[in-house]
């Protein structure tokens, strides 16, 4: 801020000078102490500079409204949107959400330092505040391959930058708990620099939260239960509880809060599409949600507002009161959150559900994205899964609507067997929702090929594939016949990555994600249409299904994660902490 701002301010607040805007009459969301009260509120340079009576060359009358602060989601990635920060910002301002803290450790882990620079740049010009935690793991194990690798010297550099806030989710727990120096470096640079560091700590011992907690991670969005939650929460951590696309944890997590804890929740979306956004909204809904779930709402607003400005060391921002960022919202109503519209630094952005600004697109186009979508020829014997002499098979089951799975081990009959070349190879079985899946390494054409069984997919045509596979983002494929996966796998790679649906060898629908095949620029309305096309074409393959199978499918390759996982190099028993057989 400049010292002659500093001045105006002051002088409008001491009300020598007149204020630009007034919001009369208005019931303020007071997050402070979670309540509300009566009364006006003064904005003047994008700026709230008092509560009280104020005179203004504009005045709105809130009778009957509520101001809410702009809401913040604490942890997101933009590129799971499928979108770029231009247009994603567009669908987040509607629901109220005027900042995100958001990690591109998804682009990261394509493009290296040249995708971190890409989100940036794609950020200048908006009116929407991106803030990054910088990728602590690319790759994020040893147990795959992706497209780049990360040093801590490779993000010192980012650190002098105003939107980098710290170290992003550090998933590799055993380097943290062995001290590998280069995972150590990372956090070390973080500290020294006085930022945040995020953590992942799914399925994590309380002695690892413990060591986590010692090196000084602060957060966790992997709780799936209140005792997890607590567990962090009186070891000083932070949770931040995810309500995504595909992982949906804020009912189970919610009644761990009180209002004597409550301080320590933040809500997050992780990882939520853009059409999810545009139809159900964001941390607006789980606003709502907790809300419905009984917790009084000026604390669960607390949680999307001050809590996460507060744990980020974001200042003046997440409240309604005087020298806070005039980032707010009028709402029509409290429990249903109603948004009438959305104020960024005290500019009318979002009125009625429409978008009032515009601004010109970012230059993205010069940013240097090289094709990233380098697979093996597949033949017809690329998928086969050889059970000769096997018993047990070692399945992977979809658990609907959460990132982990379930390890099945299932007896082998004939019915899964069929003889090719005086081999014996796994067949799948629609009847028993048995299904192929492989992961094939796409950054740079080693040929590896990772193969295993799914359950509880739900596909009873065709196949799915797509360049979105979580965290290194090699190509995943499923489907009930080793034709319709070559055939989806070769197509995926003419349209430069994406997501794709065929059946009998055509194409049922596809969305081209031609940014490191994951995101593209084109505009959100768009994309909406073309995901509302690939959801028609779902229902064709897997009339039944009850989840966000896209998401789904893209968490099976992540390997942090119980129980079991799949990646390149096969399938991986995250409990167990090392790939297994197929079948034995």
């Amino acid at each position: 801020m400049h010292k002659n701002t500093l001045i105006k301010l002051i002088k409008a607040s001491a009300k020598k000078i007149t204020c630009d805007l007034v919001i009369k009459n208005v019931r303020i969301i007071d997050v402070f102490n979670k309540t509300t009260f009566v009364d006006s509120v003064g904005v003047k340079d994008g700026f709230i500079i008092g509560i009280g009576n104020y005179e203004a060359t504009e005045t709105i009358d809130g009778t009957g409204k509520y101001i809410c602060p702009g809401l913040t989601d604490a942890h997101c990635h933009i590129e799971s949107s499928t979108v770029t920060p231009d247009e994603y910002y567009k669908v987040a301002l509607l629901n109220g959400i005027t900042c995100v803290i958001a990690d591109p450790h998804e682009i990261a882990n394509v493009l290296g330092t040249s995708g971190i620079k890409f989100m940036i740049d794609s950020c200048k010009n908006i009116p929407f505040d991106a803030y990054f935690m910088l990728p602590s793991c690319v790759p994020g194990t040893s147990f795959e391959n992706n497209g780049a690798s990360l040093s801590a010297c490779d993000l010192s550099q980012f650190y002098k930058n105003d939107r980098i806030l710290g170290l992003g989710e550090v998933m590799d727990f055993v380097s943290v708990v062995n001290c590998n120096n280069p995972m150590v470096d990372k956090l070390y640079d973080a500290i020294k620099h006085k930022k945040v560091i995020d953590g992942h700590c799914a399925g994590l011992s309380e002695d690892i939260i413990n060591i986590y907690a010692t090196a000084q991670i602060l957060t966790d969005h992997e709780c799936i239960n209140k005792d997890e939650a607590l567990e962090r929460i009186c070891r000083g951590m932070y949770v931040l509880i995810r309500e995504g696309t595909a992982a949906k944890n804020l009912k189970d997590v919610l009644p761990a809060i009180t209002e004597s804890n409550s301080s320590r929740f933040c809500l997050c979306t992780d990882d939520k599409h853009i059409d999810d956004m545009f139809f159900n909204g964001s941390i607006n809904t789980s606003i709502v949600s907790c809300i419905n779930e009984g917790l009084k709402a000026e604390l669960a607003i607390s949680m999307a507002t001050l809590n996460p400005a507060t744990l980020y060391k974001l200042q003046n921002r997440g409240a309604i009161a005087p020298g806070y960022i005039a980032d707010f919202l009028l709402l029509d109503d409290l429990n249903d959150f109603k948004i009438n519209s959305v104020f960024k630094n005290g500019n009318l952005v979002v009125k009625n559900n429409k978008l009032l600004t515009n601004p010109n697109k970012s230059d993205i186009n010069n940013t240097n994205i090289k094709n990233s979508i380098n697979i093996p020829s597949l033949d017809a014997n690329s998928f086969n899964i050889n059970i000769t002499n096997k018993s047990v098979l070692n399945v992977m089951e979809i658990i609907p609507n959460k990132l982990e799975t379930n390890h099945l081990s299932i007896d082998i009959v004939d019915d899964f067997k069929k003889q090719i070349d005086n081999s014996i190879f796994f067949n799948q079985s629609i009847d028993c929702d048995l299904l192929k899946i492989a992961v094939i390494e796409r950054h740079k054409n080693t040929g590896n090929i990772g193969l295993g069984v799914i359950k509880g997919l739900n596909i009873k045509f065709g196949a799915v594939a797509t360049t979105i596979a979580h965290d290194s983002h090699n190509m995943i494929v499923a489907g009930c016949n080793d034709e319709d996966m070559i055939y989806a796998c070769k197509e995926l790679k003419n349209i430069n990555g994406g997501i794709i649906i065929v059946n009998d060898g055509k194409i049922l629908a596809s969305l081209s994600l031609e940014i490191g095949g994951l995101m593209t620029k084109r505009n959100h309305v768009d994309v909406v249409h073309e995901l509302s096309n690939l959801d028609k074409a779902l229902k064709i393959i897997a009339p039944n299904i009850n989840y966000n199978l896209f998401l789904t499918l893209s968490f099976l390759s992540l390997p942090v994660i119980p129980s079991l996982k799949i990646t390149d190099r096969g399938i991986f028993d995250v409990c167990k902490f090392k790939f297994i057989d197929i079948a034995n």
